[in-house]
């Protein structure tokens, strides 16, 4: 236990942090989720609509420092990868 007034401020204001950061985490899961089901699927508007919320999550995520930015765009180009690959982008540039 905190042995000083301050330290007890501390252990207080970690555990808000660390329910809201939990709160963040889940969501953020959650629309990365949604997106790999989407694009599992293969209903194009859903698919571009899922995955640019799971973006705009992970990116408000690591502003935030939930996350660190090196994850976020790690998984961001992993769906983006995936996204493309279920539309066709970049087939066409590649055979050309």
């Amino acid at each position: 236990m905190a042995n000083s007034k301050s330290a007890e401020k501390r252990a207080r204001t970690n555990e808000r942090r660390r329910i809201r950061n939990q709160s963040y985490k889940s969501a953020t899961r959650t629309m990365v989720r949604k997106a790999e089901r989407a694009v599992a699927e293969g209903a194009p508007d859903v698919m571009a609509t899922a995955v640019g919320d799971a973006i705009s999550k992970l990116d408000k995520a690591a502003g935030k420092g939930i996350i660190h930015r090196n994850a976020a765009a790690r998984k961001k180009s992993r769906l983006m990868a995936r996204l493309n690959k279920a539309t066709g982008v970049g087939k066409a540039a590649a055979a050309s």
